[in-house]
């Protein structure tokens, strides 16, 4: 990116979690959850990465380990609300490209921050950027809890769903549509946007989509705004949500 490109990354980083109760301060490998992302963001290119948060016990651990931290309002609901009161605070300016990355993914590679806040930056027109991988798995095509999306000729977002998109009509299943080369493509939450867009986003009041589907990332779409995607620069390491994801992070990050 150019030195006028220049993103920064806020990691938002919340106590509760319905499976995995004050899970950014699990210890992996003698360090939390956290101060293992904080670290993923400085192998990027990024000025700066901002950790969010609205506890004090997850503000005193950032600070210990020589994070900067902003406290937020408790009631904000998703991550995105959460960045756009940093920014607020911080007086970023309304072009400053800023990079969402959620507190328990601590094997995400810093180059794909650098690809999905460089894809936004070569589109001036675009609202956000976000990045896929290709699915292989028929299993994945049908699951509610891997979101899929679909894109236009110009690689921005036809509509990201729950559901199986695009449907193989002519296959019996999925796997057949699979064999016979029909390509879904899963979406993988990293987000870029620009400030402007960002404080836009969270005015907003979600649509139709958004409510059905729970994915927020829908309202841009429902509100005429376009989300630019590439496929990752490389695979991007499942975050954790249960106590079987903190093992398997324990044990690739203890080898």
């Amino acid at each position: 990116m150019k030195a006028k490109d220049a993103y920064t990354v806020v990691i938002p980083a919340r106590y509760a979690s319905v499976r995995l109760p004050g899970k950014v301060l699990l210890d992996i490998g003698g360090k939390t959850l956290l101060q293992h992302v904080w670290e993923r963001a400085g192998m990027s290119s990024a000025a700066e990465v901002v950790i969010a948060t609205d506890d004090q016990r997850i503000e005193q651990a950032a600070r210990d380990f020589g994070a900067s931290v902003e406290m937020t309002d408790p009631s904000h609901r998703s991550g995105s609300d959460r960045i756009a009161e940093v920014a607020l605070k911080r007086r970023w300016k309304s072009d400053q490209i800023v990079v969402n990355l959620q507190g328990d993914e601590p094997l995400m590679p810093g180059a794909c921050l650098d690809q999905v806040a460089g894809l936004l930056a070569s589109h001036r027109q675009a609202a956000a950027a976000t990045l896929f991988w290709p699915i292989e798995d028929a299993g994945e095509v049908s699951n509610p809890n891997v979101v899929k999306v679909a894109l236009r000729q110009d690689g921005s977002a036809l509509l990201f769903s729950r559901a199986m998109i695009p449907f193989p009509r002519d296959f019996a299943d999925a796997g057949c549509g699979l064999e016979a080369g029909l390509l879904w493509r899963r979406h993988l939450g990293l987000y870029a946007y620009r400030v402007e867009s960002l404080l836009e986003f969270t005015r907003m009041p979600p649509g139709e989509l958004e409510r059905a589907e729970h994915l927020e990332q829908l309202r841009y779409l429902e509100t005429g705004g376009v989300i630019m995607l590439e496929q990752a620069c490389m695979p991007i390491p499942a975050g954790i949500d249960t106590p079987e994801d903190l093992e398997r992070v324990r044990k690739v990050i203890s080898s």
